[in-house]
């Protein structure tokens, strides 16, 4: 059974690169299972290899299926930056793990919007469909990207954005929890 949240809140996380945002939302998610909630959606990890950062991989949350979605040796007609971008994991594992929040989850995640996802429209339409659903969100946003999604969900009335920084990244995690569940720890 899961435990009673308050009425839907929609946040944005933002914050610079490296700024602690996949951090930040992981602990959150990590404090809200604590409590009882179940949460579904799509979290972004670096790959690292030989400590460097070779690409991400995409993780359904909530059957932690996972598959890579950017990585150096990834050849691909769409780039980003030094990485081939594998668009079909984004349409399929991404698209279904969003969906399949919109359908059992209490609290959803979407973790890294607009750093890659502009090249594909299904998942682009699955995160609108999540930010109509009735249920809490948690997104982690790229500070300074001109993506049109981006600047799209910023608008919302509805969407609290709150930016992490190094200082504050520990009490944001405990704030955020709080919006969602009403209640203090």
């Amino acid at each position: 059974m899961s435990r009673r949240l308050t009425a839907p809140v929609k946040i944005g996380i933002t914050g610079l690169p490296g700024s602690g945002k996949t951090q930040t939302l992981l602990r959150i998610i990590q404090l809200l299972e604590e409590e009882g909630v179940t949460v579904g959606g799509m979290v972004t990890e670096p790959i690292v290899e030989k400590q460097r950062r070779t690409g991400f991989q995409i993780t359904n949350w909530m059957t932690k299926e996972h598959e890579v979605f950017a990585h150096e040796g990834l050849k691909s007609r769409v780039r980003s930056g030094r990485y081939g971008i594998n668009v079909a994991a984004l349409e399929g594992l991404g698209t279904r793990a969003l969906s399949e929040a919109r359908e059992s989850a209490d609290v959803i995640v979407i973790d890294e919007v607009g750093k890659m996802e502009v090249e594909c429209e299904a998942f682009t339409k699955s995160v609108m469909d999540t930010l109509d659903a009735e249920k809490s969100i948690i997104m982690t946003l790229h500070k300074k990207s001109r993506n049109p999604l981006l600047q799209d969900i910023r608008r919302r009335d509805e969407l609290r954005l709150l930016e992490v920084t190094p200082v504050n990244k520990n009490l944001l995690a405990f704030k955020i929890v709080h919006l969602i569940t009403g209640r203090t720890h």
